[in-house]
C-alpha cells in the first residue's frame, strides 16, 4: 500500500519576488494538477504549509509563497537549485470547462488572486471560450501588487480593473475595494454568468452579496476557502467546517453550498 503522507523531493526552478513578503516559487513537477488545488510544502525540523498552486506548466508548478511562519520563513531561505519536500496535489480546484461559453467574472483580493492566477491566464490567453471575461483585483497599497507582469497582459482585457485601498500617497490608478468596482461590472445574462472569488472572508462575503444583486445566482458562483490544511486527507479534521473537510471537498465549492458551512 502506498504512503499516502509520503512527500516527494521538488527542485525549485526559479523565484519571482513580488513584494517584501511574497515570492513565486516555480518547483519542479510532473503529473495531474488543477488551478486551485494546493500541496503541502515540508522542511525537515521546520514543519508543513499548505500553499496553494498559482501556475501550471510543462514539468513545473508555480506557488506563490508569503512569509508569515516559521514553515515559510525557513523556504524564503531557499534558492534556485535546492529542493523542498512537497506532497500532493489536494482539493478540487477549478474546472476550467465549468465557464467555457458563458460569461466569467473573477474577483479576487490580495493574497487571493494566488489561486485564480492561473484561471485568469488560461482565458486571457484563450478569450475565445468565454463569451466575456471580467477580471477584478485588489490589493491595500501599490507595493502590495502581486503579479504585475501578468497584469501586463491581464491589462489587454477591456474588462480588468486592479484597484488599491483609498488613501495611498502618489498612487493613481483605481482607489478603494475591489468590491465597490462589482456594480460596473457589465452581464448580459445574469442567470447564466458565472463568478469566482477568493480572498479575505469579510471582502468574500461583499462580494458575493453584490454578485446575488446583479442577478447571479448561488449555483453561478463559485467560492475558494482558505483554511489550515494539515494532512491534506480528510484524517487531521484540523479544515472541518460542518461535515466537510475543506482538503477533501474544497478548496473549491459553489457557493450554494459553501454559505451553509459552519466552524
Amino acid at each position: 500500500m502506498d504512503n499516502l503522507y509520503k512527500p516527494f523531493l521538488s527542485e525549485i526552478k526559479s523565484i519571482t519576488k513580488h513584494t517584501e513578503d511574497e515570492y513565486t516559487f516555480r518547483m519542479a513537477f510532473s503529473g495531474d494538477v488543477k488551478y486551485g488545488q494546493f500541496f503541502e510544502v515540508s522542511i525537515p525540523k521546520y514543519g508543513e504549509a499548505p500553499i496553494s498552486v498559482s501556475g501550471i506548466g510543462e514539468g513545473y508548478v508555480d506557488m506563490t509563497i508569503r512569509k508569515v511562519g516559521k514553515v515559510t520563513n525557513e523556504l524564503f531561505e531557499g534558492s534556485v537549485g535546492k529542493s523542498f519536500f512537497m506532497r500532493g496535489p489536494y482539493g478540487n480546484g477549478f474546472e476550467v470547462s465549468d465557464y467555457k461559453g458563458k460569461e466569467l467574472i473573477i474577483v479576487a483580493g490580495g493574497t487571493g488572486v494566488s489561486p485564480v492566477r492561473g484561471v485568469i491566464n488560461y482565458f486571457t490567453q484563450n478569450l475565445g471560450e468565454v463569451t466575456r471575461l471580467s477580471v477584478l483585483t485588489g490589493f491595500r497599497s501599490p507595493d502590495e501588487i502581486l503579479f504585475q507582469e501578468d497584469i501586463k497582459a491581464w491589462e489587454q482585457n477591456q474588462h480588468y480593473v486592479c484597484t488599491v485601498d483609498k488613501g495611498c500617497e502618489g498612487y493613481t490608478g483605481n482607489e478603494g475595494f475591489v468590491t465597490d468596482y462589482i456594480p460596473k461590472v457589465e452581464v448580459s445574462d445574469a442567470k447564466t454568468a458565472q463568478a469566482i472569488v477568493v480572498g479575505p472572508p469579510v471582502m468574500m462575503q461583499v462580494a458575493v452579496k453584490a454578485l446575488l444583486e446583479k442577478g447571479l445566482t448561488e449555483e453561478n458562483i463559485w467560492v475558494s476557502y482558505e483554511r489550515r490544511m494539515s494532512c491534506g486527507l480528510g484524517k487531521c479534521g484540523h479544515c472541518r467546517m460542518s461535515d466537510k473537510y475543506i482538503c477533501l471537498d474544497g478548496p473549491v465549492f459553489r457557493y450554494a453550498d459553501a454559505k451553509n458551512l459552519v466552524d
